[in-house]
């Protein structure tokens, strides 16, 4: 199986460390995760609402991933204001 690659949309820049880093990439990625949704930009999508992804780009999510971010990885994105949140089912609300 191969990766379709491609430059993320310019608000998404920061955010996406992966984009040329391969190695990095197979850390940050997990092949196993349970359920899907499509997200379509429609901030009033009450799942995308539950689910805390309202405001991500168009497109499909996992509804839950076995794994967590690398620490570092973790500590990156909370330098740039962008608040991780597991999707492995150890964040209760």
């Amino acid at each position: 199986m191969s990766l379709k690659r491609g430059r993320p949309a310019p608000k998404l820049n920061r955010a996406c460390m992966l984009c040329d880093n391969d190695e990095l990439a197979r850390e940050c990625t997990s092949p196993t995760f349970e359920g899907l949704v499509a997200v379509n930009g429609n901030k009033s999508s009450w799942v995308a609402r539950w689910l805390r992804i309202e405001s991500f780009v168009p497109g499909l999510y996992a509804v839950k991933v076995s794994g967590k971010l690398p620490d570092d990885v973790r500590e990156d994105l909370y330098q740039q204001g962008i608040d991780y949140r597991p999707r492995d089912g150890s964040v209760q609300d």
